[in-house]
C-alpha cells in the first residue's frame, strides 16, 4: 500500500481501489449473491411471484437426485440419476483431458527448460502461443472439420492404409466423448505446459547431472529428483486445465457425439432454452461445490497443498 502511494500518489491509488472493487462488486459478488439466492426459490411464472408459492426451498437443487436411468459401469447396469450421470461423466472425462494434457506437456516443458538451447527458446515459446492467437470457437470449429467423416484425418489414414474405411470420429471409437477429450486436449494443454515449464526451470541443473553421475537411470532421475521438483506446477496445471475442462461449454458443444452430454450444457439448456433460471443457479453452484470437493479430494491423495498451487 505504501508503495503504491509513493510511486503513483493518493488520488490515482484510491483511483486504482475503487476501481478493482466496483469490479469485484458489480460483476462478481452481487451477480453471485443473486444467482445464489434465487436458486433456492422456485421457478414461477409473474403473477405468482411474491405470491404463497413463492419461499426458499431446496426443490431446485432436489432436482440432480431426480429421474433416474439405467447405467452400465464395468459389466454393472444399476439405476442412477440423469443429471448425476452427466456430471459424473463430465468430471471423469475432464480428469481423461487433465491426465492427457500431463503427458504431452512434461516432456516437452523439460526440453524447453533444460534442453533447447536459450537462442532457441523464444521462438519454440511464440511458436506455442500462435494457437492462442485463434478464438477458441475456430479451434473448435477446425477440430470439427478434422474430424468428419470426409475430413483431412480420414483421408490421410485411408492414403496411407492406417484406416480401411473412414470412421465417424464424432459418434466415438472408445468412447461417446473422444472428440471433445481431443479438443479440449488441444485448447488447454499450454495451461498445463507453462507452470510446468517454470517449474522446471528453476531446478538447478547440478542436481540433474549428480543424480547422472550416482547412477541412475533417465527415469529415475525423473522420478525422484525432476517431478517432486515439478509439483508445484503440476499441480497448478492440473486445477486449471480440470476446472476449465469441467466448465468448458463451446468445445462439447461444437464437438459432441449423439450420446454424449456436458454438464455445463444441462445449465446451458436450463438457463437460455427453459428460461428456468433458479434450477441453474441451483446447478451452477452445485456444480462449483461439487467439483470444488473433486479437487480438494484429489489434491489430499497426492498431498498437494494450496501453497503448492500458489507458488
Amino acid at each position: 500500500m505504501q508503495d503504491m502511494l509513493r510511486r503513483y500518489g493518493g488520488t490515482l491509488t484510491g483511483a486504482f481501489f475503487l476501481l478493482t472493487a466496483f469490479w469485484l462488486l458489480a460483476l462478481i459478488i452481487l451477480p453471485n449473491i443473486t444467482l445464489f439466492e434465487s436458486s433456492f426459490r422456485l421457478y414461477l411464472p409473474v403473477t405468482e411471484i411474491g405470491g404463497p408459492r413463492d419461499v426458499y426451498t431446496l426443490a431446485n437443487y432436489q432436482k440432480f437426485i431426480n429421474n433416474p436411468v439405467d447405467t452400465t459401469i464395468f459389466g454393472m447396469t444399476f439405476q442412477m440419476p440423469i443429471h448425476m450421470k452427466t456430471f459424473f461423466n463430465t468430471v471423469l472425462f475432464s480428469a481423461v483431458v487433465t491426465l492427457i494434457t500431463f503427458v504431452v506437456a512434461y516432456p516437452l516443458a523439460y526440453y524447453l527448460a533444460k534442453v533447447v538451447s536459450p537462442a532457441s527458446l523464444p521462438t519454440l515459446i511464440l511458436l506455442l502461443f500462435i494457437p492462442l492467437w485463434v478464438s477458441e470457437a475456430l479451434r473448435a470449429f477446425a477440430w470439427y472439420i478434422i474430424l468428419t467423416f470426409n475430413g483431412p484425418l480420414n483421408s490421410l489414414l485411408v492414403a496411407i492404409g492406417l484406416l480401411e474405411k473412414p470412421i465417424r470420429w464424432q459418434n466415438g471409437v472408445f468412447t461417446p466423448y473422444d472428440a471433445i477429450v481431443i479438443g479440449l486436449v488441444y485448447t488447454y494443454v499450454l495451461f498445463m505446459l507453462f507452470p510446468i515449464y517454470g517449474s522446471i526451470q528453476s531446478l538447478d541443473r547440478n542436481q540433474i547431472e549428480a543424480s547422472e553421475d550416482l547412477g541412475a537411470k533417465w527415469w529415475q532421475t525423473h522420478l525422484r529428483v525432476i517431478l517432486p521438483h515439478a509439483k508445484p506446477g503440476i499441480a497448478s496445471g492440473s486445477v486449471m486445465v480440470f476446472m476449465l475442462s469441467a466448465g468448458s461449454l463451446l468445445v462439447p458443444t461444437v464437438l459432441p457425439s449423439t450420446s454424449s452430454n456436458w454438464f455445463t450444457q444441462t445449465i446451458q439448456v436450463l438457463m437460455l432454452e427453459s428460461q428456468d433460471w433458479n434450477s441453474g443457479a441451483a446447478y451452477s453452484f452445485l456444480y462449483i461445490l461439487l467439483c470444488s470437493v473433486v479437487v480438494a479430494l484429489v489434491m489430499w491423495l497426492f498431498k498437494v497443498k494450496l501453497s503448492d498451487i500458489a507458488k
